[in-house]
């Protein structure tokens, strides 16, 4: 059996102020043409459909022509919420598609139940499990010593019944420990989201959502497909794809990648003001690309940002690479920007007010007294 695997479209995003609609609706496109050419049997959307919780009603409609050409070749289609995305609006209308072969993964209710694939080899089982925190699981299992997210997700993956000997594939959406971030990604207090990949061996494939960057966690049996476009400067290194993954009998396992070439690139480019104004240099550029500017100039030029603009109109961030900026600890470039966690945060912030960091016993109080709070947002 053949699935093709996607994540994290994030439709409706915007970065550094820009729509990435235009973008998206033609990397859509793409997507649908490598679809015609790899006649999968099922694609498996793992989360963060859109950007936001209520999202615009352009991102709708975009995501509504795309299911509605994918159900239009008779492709079986899961999809599941992220932490982007409202589960309740991913669920609504959920029992009317599932006629036409659209699978929208339900609200967590405390069950988990599989949908049935059939090919020469037999059953196929595809669980649904969307992004869940500790709070969720806990409501339906008060009884259980549910702390983390590794215990959330343990507990709500053993609600399944996963026949030893017939093949099951999980679609998911959570932080997978081990799995490399980058700074579009949404990060916890503390690291307190990872999960351990233990928790998904009884699976013979695991579609993974929410890393922006393709990526094995130990084996291509457990895969985060990554995001078919570029959301932050810091995925300039990233090769954007669709990940292909072909189920033969119990045990055997292909997982390849087709590359994705976008309308627009994200990339970066230095030099100083009169460098980069050059007719003969910016001829040469790809100018409709999303870019990242850094001057290396020594003083700052006035009113930069807007001057580039007429030579770049795509520029979505400036910066200065100089004495002054080294000098300040500013300089780098974005690829190696990180966010950092609120915890993080903080202990910069303590020292600084302090001439020492925190100790470990402060840190641990910390944790747990922004997890306690976000968990009464997650309530009201």
């Amino acid at each position: 059996m053949k699935f093709i695997h996607l994540s994290d479209l994030h439709i409706g995003k915007r970065v550094s102020e820009f729509s990435m609609l235009q973008d998206q609706i033609y990397i859509l496109d793409r997507i649908v043409d490598v679809i015609d050419g790899e006649r999968p049997d099922a694609v498996l959307i793992a989360g963060d459909v859109y950007d936001k919780t209520v999202p615009p009603a352009e991102a709708v409609q975009v995501f509504d022509d795309f299911l509605y050409r994918l159900a239009a070749r008779g492709l079986q289609v899961f999809v599941i919420s992220g932490n982007h995305d409202s589960p309740e609006r991913i669920a609504f209308g959920a029992r009317l598609m599932d006629k036409s072969g659209i699978h929208m993964s339900p609200v967590y209710d405390g069950t988990l139940r599989p949908v049935t694939l059939r090919d020469a080899w037999g059953p196929v089982h595809v669980f649904m499990l969307p992004f869940v925190k500790p709070l969720h699981v806990r409501r339906y299992f008060p009884d259980e010593d549910i702390e983390s997210y590794t215990d959330a997700v343990r507990t709500a993956l053993a609600q399944a019944v996963l026949p030893p000997e017939e093949r099951c594939v999980l679609v998911t959406h959570q932080f997978v420990t081990g799995a490399l971030r980058c700074e579009s990604e949404e990060i916890s207090v503390g690291g307190a989201d990872n999960v351990d990949a233990g928790v998904f061996s009884a699976f013979d494939y695991v579609a993974l959502g929410h890393i922006h960057g393709p990526q094995d966690i130990g084996s291509p049996r457990l895969r985060y497909c990554g995001t078919p476009l570029k959301y932050s400067f810091s995925e300039m290194g990233h090769r954007k794809s669709v990940t292909v993954v072909e189920l033969e009998e119990k045990g055997r396992l292909t997982v390849r990648t087709v590359p994705l070439t976008p309308l627009r690139d994200l990339r970066e480019v230095r030099g100083t003001f009169a460098q980069l104004t050059d007719k003969a240099f910016y001829t040469a550029q790809q100018t409709d690309d999303y870019l990242h500017i850094v001057l290396t100039d020594e003083e700052d030029v006035p009113n930069a940002m807007g001057q580039l603009r007429v030579v770049y109109p795509n520029m979505m961030k400036l910066d200065y690479d100089n004495r002054r900026t080294r000098a300040m600890g500013q300089v780098g470039t974005a690829g190696e920007v990180e966010r950092r966690s609120p915890l993080e945060l903080f202990d910069e912030l303590y020292e600084k007010q302090n001439g020492r960091p925190m100790e470990e016993a402060q840190k641990a109080y910390l944790t747990r007294l922004i997890g306690e709070i976000w968990e009464e947002e997650e309530r009201l």
